[in-house]
């Protein structure tokens, strides 16, 4: 990995016992660099971080409209979500209005990171569906599109008109040709990007406006809206991109992306951040991610929400604090 910089440590008492590495950039609405650790050329795959491009189409398709999605629906179609029932209850009834049912996904199925929701099937002796994968409003969002588009069943294929849609849109807001994807968890293409792209394309999300523009641009605000409106949805109870948007009151839209990506689009300053940790690891990217907020003026540096990640204590099995994850010098 080229040239990725310190961006989190964590000290244990006095003495700096590891050191996470990454790369980040801040994009202004031109698609100019504002500031940058690493390298900015660095080639990524965005992970979940980009689901608020995969559903660009939706919109700007007229799909959306056609089937009467609402607000809380497109939150979701941006969402890792917990698979609460605030979450799989929206799923479920939004499959219905489109006539379709679980079989219908193609995400496939994992246990639920919401305790209530694991302890509930437990009791009652069942299996997690797709309902309960984390991606399974994005991939409603793509069935919903589907439909309009009138395409065949295998919607995740990269040669699929849907698919085709997201590609288009990626390189668009990106500003560069994709060199290729790869395949994510949930079984979609996921298209690479530079850092310096994804930034871009962040900032493209943060000077968009609902009241004029492209249709794209008016697609790219109703997203960040619904981010923001609801961002229980879009991760759940406990999750930093749900804590982070809220600590700032709706001022900013996060995103969390597998691997330690992080997104952040702040309409107020017209700017977009983009953040990968080398290792992968979610400690380090929420810790970035939260004293870059701090740094741009967004997040409280003494917000509890800011200080589970940023500076955050390292407790033992006593309950006593052994040591901090903080960020590096030069980040904050």
């Amino acid at each position: 990995m080229s040239n990725p910089v310190p961006m989190a440590e964590i000290w244990r008492g006095p003495f700096l016992e590891s050191v996470h590495s990454g790369h980040a950039v801040i994009c202004d609405a031109a698609g100019n660099i504002v500031e940058s650790w690493g390298d900015p050329d660095f080639m990524m795959l965005p992970r979940s971080s980009s689901k608020m491009i995969q559903a660009l189409p939706l919109i700007e398709s007229g799909a959306a409209a056609a089937a009467g999605i609402g607000t809380d629906q497109l939150a979701l179609s941006c969402a890792s979500h917990n698979s609460a029932a605030i979450h799989t209850d929206r799923v479920s009834a939004w499959l219905e209005t489109l006539s379709l049912s679980e079989s219908d996904l193609r995400c496939g199925s994992h246990d639920p990171k919401d305790t209530e929701a694991h302890h509930a099937l437990i009791r009652a002796h069942e299996k997690p569906c797709q309902i309960h994968n984390n991606c399974s409003g994005k991939h409603t969002g793509f069935l919903t599109l589907n439909k309009h588009l009138g395409g065949g069943p295998e919607y995740n294929d990269p040669d699929h008109p849907v698919q085709m849609a997201v590609r288009e849109a990626f390189e668009d807001v990106t500003g560069m040709d994709s060199p290729g994807f790869g395949i994510d968890g949930c079984s979609a293409p996921n298209f690479a990007t530079t850092m310096h792209g994804f930034a871009r394309a962040m900032a493209f999300f943060a000077a968009a406006s609902e009241d004029g523009g492209s249709v794209r641009e008016r697609a790219a605000a109703a997203l960040v809206q619904a981010m923001t409106t609801y961002p229980e949805l879009v991760a759940g109870e406990g999750r930093a991109c749900t804590e982070l948007m809220r600590a700032m009151d709706g001022r900013v839209a996060l995103k969390t992306g597998a691997e330690a990506v992080f997104a952040a689009i702040i309409p107020e300053l017209k700017l977009g951040v983009a953040v990968k940790i080398a290792d992968g690891s979610f400690r380090a990217s929420e810790c970035a991610i939260a004293a870059i907020l701090v740094k741009l003026g967004m997040l409280e540096p003494n917000h509890p929400a800011t200080l589970k990640r940023m500076n955050a204590p390292i407790t033992n099995c006593n309950g006593i604090t052994t040591g901090y994850v903080r960020p590096a010098e030069g980040v904050f």
